[in-house]
């Protein structure tokens, strides 16, 4: 009798649960998903390790722990959970153990941990640090990258200058050369080294000394080195240029694990990356791009026989560009993914004829992993109403199924639609790819405000995914219509088309962007044109700047990030071949095109109320485009706000942050629309 109690209370429970009302998704809902990242797959093919990463709100930070699952499907069971982050799971070849990266001692060091008991044991313990853990296939090593100043040779070098400018009141910075910072950080001198150690502990051995960094400073692969099978060799990228600002030339090399001259073996002046052994040694396999100076390039995927140094192109006629890469274990094929028309679709390449076919056409598919047998691969997989889980598919295309499940019983709580897709003629009679999603509850009868986004890169593309800075749920979740269109320069719809906004920032793209806004308000009679909002960050924050001085039709703008003078914006920013090829050269030598696409030559144009956002550490777009956006709305008269972030770079990371974020900039659509 007690055990159908427990039985019926558990049902009634079940029951309840899932006849409550759905609701509109809110910010705390989009916190409290765990961000599932980072499959890796036993030496048996049996388990999974994963990360899984939580955002904690009162702490303002992210803390990220390791889980295991069956690649068959069902248990799922908790590793590490020490109240910091844990990552990057490397399976040891024994089975029994995983390498991986925690700060549960207070700084970044190699840990590793049985699979099956839970103890840990610390391994590395580097002055510097260590990221980017990588195991031998013998097991008998690691490597990892570390920032370390280039002219200590030790160890105790490196750990006396941090604890010198640790306690040193003066907080000046001096530098000779470009770039002194990246991204959020400041460069301060060090640079980022290759390094192998022992993977029972021990003295580790720096691969690439010198000014170079390993991984490169930019455009690096989801990997930057790999072993060779018999671990007696590391492929790497770096990029040897003198001054790496204006250079995409990142170049793939090999080194002994012990240590000597590396060799240089893709000999290309545009973007290599991602190396990448067959199983049978006979390949690395590397993405390369064509064109030096364009980090947008398509990127294609290329064989270096090592025998011979022959170079074999694979994907040559395949017109979308390479992101992830997987070896077959029998060295016969390469899977990979690509963007897709609004997709990252799976597709396989063999090597004997070079014969391409899709494997996943539909959806976000990401982080492939292979099981030693080659049949089964398991991927991360999203879509914009499920954040990432773990799915399984045969490498043939069949049987996808899901392996996890996260984040589903706070999903099925939520009302969320599906996105839906759209075709137009845009500039040229150009076929563009839009995408619309509607709010919670939607009723055709109903007229409801809209809100477009323009997607960053530019070579970027909105798609069917779970985007937790930009994400459309919750700008449908208070009643909007939300239309994402994929323009001239978005990646996924072959290379002419992303090549086409290069130096035309404000034409063909801009023509599209509106061709796609008319053919909505013509066939979608729910849509009303006379409540429409826009926002956008990084280029789609410059394309907010650009509007504000070419169209009245939006009730409000909320600009993110974006560029306001591209003059002013090439002194400021760490990555200088970017905009010299966007805008065909520098200011001073070709000032015509920065000029004819700035938004500041249109300020006097400018009507439209607008909440300007920045973050002091954003390197990329440097808080003075931001600054300058808000001075000349504010001299125009023009209703204005700015949201300023003393501690953010070019995303908004910390979670409180966020939450200001999405209420400042929701609350300043409703303000200006309803």
């Amino acid at each position: 009798m007690k055990s159908f109690l427990i039985i019926l209370v558990a049902f009634l429970f079940t029951i309840l649960t899932y006849a409550q009302p759905k609701r509109a998704i809110t910010f705390n809902d989009l916190l409290s998903f765990g961000r599932v990242s980072d499959p890796q797959i036993s030496p048996d093919g049996k388990t999974v390790a994963f990360v899984v990463t939580l955002q904690l709100k009162e702490e303002n930070k992210s803390i990220s722990s390791i889980y295991l699952a069956n690649v068959s499907g069902g248990d799922v069971r908790q590793l590490t959970n020490a109240k910091d982050v844990s990552n990057s799971p490397r399976w040891m070849p024994d089975g029994k153990n995983i390498a991986f990266i925690s700060t549960r001692d207070s700084t970044s060091q190699i840990w590793t941990i049985s699979a099956y008991s839970g103890l840990a044991r610390k391994v590395s313990q580097i002055a510097t640090e260590a990221t980017g853990l990588v195991v031998s296939p013998d097991g008998k090593w690691f490597a990892f990258s570390s920032d370390v100043f280039p002219d200590c040779s030790d160890e105790d070098c490196n750990t006396k200058r941090l604890e010198a400018a640790g306690k040193s009141k003066v907080k000046a910075k001096i530098f000779t050369t470009l770039p002194y910072r990246v991204w959020n950080s400041w460069k301060d001198g060090k640079r980022s080294h290759l390094f192998v150690m022992p993977s029972i502990g021990g003295k580790a051995i720096d691969l690439t000394p010198g000014e170079y960094d390993t991984p490169p400073i930019d455009l690096g692969g989801n990997w930057d080195y790999a072993f060779s099978p018999d671990s007696r060799e590391i492929a790497f990228t770096r990029n040897p240029d003198t001054l790496v600002a204006i250079s995409t030339n990142n170049e793939i090399y090999i080194v002994p694990v012990t240590g000597g001259t590396p060799k240089n073996i893709s000999n290309n002046p545009a973007n290599d990356s991602q190396p990448l052994y067959s199983p049978n040694g006979k390949y690395i396999a590397y993405r390369m791009m064509r064109r030096a100076g364009f980090e947008a390039d398509r990127r294609e995927l290329v064989l270096y026989e090592r025998a011979s140094g022959r170079l074999v192109n694979l994907t040559e006629t395949f017109d979308y560009s390479i992101n992830d890469v997987v070896w077959s274990p029998d060295s016969k094929l390469l899977f990979f993914n690509a963007d897709d028309k609004g997709n990252v679709s799976i597709f396989g390449v063999t090597i004997a004829d070079r014969k391409i076919t899709a494997i996943l056409d539909k959806g976000f598919n990401t982080s492939l992993q292979l099981t030693p047998d080659g049949k089964t691969m398991v991927i991360t997989k999203e879509s914009i109403k499920m954040p990432t889980e773990l799915f399984r598919i045969d490498t043939d295309g069949k049987n996808l199924k899901q392996i996890t499940f996260i984040n589903s019983e706070k999903v099925s709580q939520l009302e969320m639609n599906s996105l839906e897709n759209f075709w137009f003629y845009g500039a040229e009679g150009t076929r563009v790819q839009g995408f619309l999603l509607k709010p919670p509850f939607f009723s055709a009868d109903n007229k409801y405000p809209l809100i477009f986004l323009v997607h960053g890169g530019p070579q970027g593309q909105w798609g069917d995914d779970f985007h937790y800075r930009w994400n459309a749920q919750m700008f449908a979740s208070r009643g909007y219509v939300v239309v994402m269109i994929n323009p001239r320069g978005s990646i996924g719809y072959g290379q002419q088309f992303t090549d086409e906004i290069s130096k035309d920032w404000g034409g063909k793209v801009y023509e599209d962007l509106m061709n796609g806004l008319d053919y909505l308000l013509r066939t979608s009679s729910f849509i009303d044109g006379n409540r429409m909002a826009a926002a956008g960050a990084s280029y789609g924050g410059y394309m907010m700047n650009w509007i504000l001085g070419h169209t009245d039709r939006f009730k409000c703008i909320v600009s993110h990030d974006g560029i306001f003078n591209p003059a002013s914006a090439y002194g400021t920013t760490e990555e200088l071949w970017f905009n010299e090829w966007e805008f065909g050269g520098t200011p001073y030598k070709n000032p015509e095109l920065y000029k004819k696409w700035s938004p500041m030559e249109f300020a006097q144009n400018f009507k439209t109320p607008t909440l300007v956002i920045h973050g002091q550490q954003d390197f990329r777009l440097d808080v003075s485009e931001g600054f300058q956006l808000f001075t000349a709305l504010q001299r125009q008269g023009v209703k204005s706000k700015m949201l300023y972030f003393p501690d953010e770079f070019h995303f908004v990371a910390k979670p409180l942050n966020s939450e200001l974020w999405y209420k400042t900039v929701l609350d300043w659509i409703d303000e200006n629309t309803r």
